[in-house]
């Protein structure tokens, strides 16, 4: 049945584990470079959703080498255009998600984080990457300009920078993501779970209405 499919996904492809305040919520298709298919973005947005009910923080992992490529390119050759459209609008809704959810949002990024990835790693509260880390929107070299994940990135770096990047494709170390403010702090990946977990528990202190409240005039002011 779909159902037992769906279950299936959910089982794979999303990891949560509640380390006490904190929610581990990890991607998990290594083998996929943590594509963001139609079906992990739709259980990423579910689990995110689940786990801002359940903990005061989230960490954003993910497992394998790659933190996230983008888009699954294979689902985007052959489409009919309404696939195209529930893709994209699920991939809006679960950036919207990460900012929306009522807790801290912090990616920790341990590799590559590329296209829609970076805009995911972008549109988190807080980055802290390690130095295998890197960023990119390398769209521009298979002919697609990454005009999504230009805007958060945009918000988040700046304009010359984040043109740079976009019309060169090229990967920025997470040290050069430090320094253009996309990244809290570079550790070495031996230190970034006990980086990330400091961070959120430091953040779980504070009250959770407070934290809330002030996370949401964020956006809001930002986005005016």
């Amino acid at each position: 049945s779909s159902h037992g499919k769906d279950y299936h996904h959910f089982m794979t492809d999303v990891l949560m584990e509640l380390e006490g305040e904190v929610a581990v919520v990890t991607l998990n298709r290594p083998a996929r470079r943590n594509a963001l298919s139609l079906g992990l973005m739709k259980e990423l947005t579910v689990v995110l959703r689940s786990a801002a009910e359940q903990a005061r923080v989230i960490v954003l992992a993910a497992s394998g080498k790659v933190f996230s490529s983008g888009h699954d390119l294979g689902e985007m050759v052959n489409r009919t255009e309404a696939d195209y459209q529930e893709i994209f609008r699920t991939c809006t809704e679960l950036m919207e998600t990460v900012q929306q959810v009522e807790v801290p949002v912090i990616a920790e990024v341990q590799g590559l984080a590329t296209a829609a990835g970076c805009q995911l790693a972008a549109s988190c509260d807080l980055v802290v990457a390690s130095e295998e880390a890197g960023f990119a929107t390398p769209g521009v070299k298979i002919g697609l300009f990454c005009t999504t994940p230009m805007v958060a990135l945009t918000r988040v770096i700046g304009s010359k920078r984040a043109m740079e990047m976009l019309m060169t494709g090229d990967v920025i170390s997470a040290q050069t993501a430090a320094d253009w403010g996309l990244v809290n702090r570079v550790v070495t990946s031996a230190e970034l779970r006990a980086t990330s977990m400091a961070l959120g528990r430091k953040i779980a202190d504070a009250s959770a209405y407070t934290i809330a409240l002030g996370k949401k005039a964020f956006y809001r002011q930002l986005n005016l």
